[in-house]
């Protein structure tokens, strides 16, 4: 679910700061936004590729990053690519949920069951989302993971009594996200993902929702001390560049961006997951609890999920896109 993203988490999804001389000279440079902060997973990932397209290049193509969301939100980043003040960005899904809506269909609660299923999800949807993303003028080259989500919140939370009763947060224009909660009667406060933190501190909001990373690195844990130990939704982002700009690039380059982006993106991916497997234990260290759900409550949020899909799908994504991942996600449990 969106929830996230959601956080990106993606967060998702980020990049670095440091810009050698090189790059700052390049023919071709891109400037790249996001929300990811700076020192994370996200930001030394994507320092690896752009010096390997640096050099691969010979230093005509390169990147000028600006993380942590000094660009603004994901609408404000993509504004600024629309008008050409930027020339891509790490976005999360909640981000695009109005520019590519099909793009936000893996988030849908209770959808995936491991790792393993998002990958087979992804990998069958990527041509569906690529092939949108160009409607819009932009180039996917790769997406990005925040993980599985939880609740997390200033107080336990075991069922849906005292998730009601608490003041949970949404990433701002989450539709998806919305729908799910208020189909619980709760009515959560939308922000950006920058306003969380303070928002938990003055007490404005008490319930958040995130990959343990990502708690981590946005520093909500210190405030979101319990986590209620029962993912609900999977978060992830993307990669993306200006395609007018990408387009006019030699073949020889664009195949470079692609296949660095291959391979080191898989890397990103491989290296959140085991930074999400670490969090538990440092979390942990750092005084967070667990907190075990009731299996009635996990049961009726699992049928909640049923009674809302048919209201999600159409206002927050097609129903083609739906099928195809529901399919998809049944041809692999069948072969598992």
């Amino acid at each position: 679910m969106r929830l996230l993203t959601v956080v990106c988490f993606t967060i998702l999804i980020g990049f670095g700061l440091t810009v050698d001389h090189a790059q700052a000279k390049a023919k071709h440079l891109f400037k790249i936004a996001s929300l990811a902060p700076d020192g994370s997973i996200w930001v030394t990932k994507f320092e690896d590729f752009t010096k390997e397209v640096s050099e691969k290049t010979g230093g005509e193509v390169g990147f000028r990053v600006y993380p942590g969301g000094v660009m603004g939100d994901d609408m404000a980043m993509y504004r600024k690519m629309r008008v050409g003040q930027l020339q891509g960005g790490g976005f999360t899904m909640t981000g695009m949920a109005s520019v590519v809506p099909d793009f936000t269909v893996m988030s849908v609660p209770f959808l995936f069951n491991s790792y393993a299923e998002t990958d087979a999800v992804r990998t069958s949807l990527m041509p569906d989302f690529r092939e949108e993303f160009e409607k819009k003028g932009l180039e996917l080259i790769a997406m990005t993971e925040v993980g599985f989500i939880y609740t997390m919140s200033t107080k336990p939370i075991t069922t849906v009594s005292e998730l009601q009763q608490s003041t949970s947060w949404i990433p701002s224009g989450d539709p998806l996200a919305s729908a799910f909660l208020n189909s619980l009667d709760i009515t959560p406060v939308q922000l950006t993902i920058p306003d969380v933190l303070s928002s938990l501190q003055t007490g404005l909001i008490d319930t958040v929702y995130n990959s343990l990373y990502g708690s981590i690195v946005l520093q909500w844990f210190t405030k979101a001390r319990y986590v209620t130990d029962a993912p609900f939704a999977y978060a992830y982002g993307c990669f993306l560049l200006d395609k007018k700009k990408f387009d006019t690039l030699p073949k020889e380059y664009q195949n470079i961006i692609q296949e660095s982006a291959d391979r080191h993106f898989s890397d990103l991916i491989d290296a959140t997951r085991k930074s999400n497997s670490d969090s538990r234990s440092v979390m942990s260290s750092r005084g967070v609890k667990f907190v075990e759900v009731e299996p009635e409550t996990l049961q009726s949020l699992k049928n909640q999920h049923n009674l809302i899909i048919d209201q999600l799908k159409d206002n927050s994504f097609s129903d083609r896109i739906y099928q195809k991942t529901l399919k998809v996600l049944s041809d692999y449990r069948a072969n598992q």
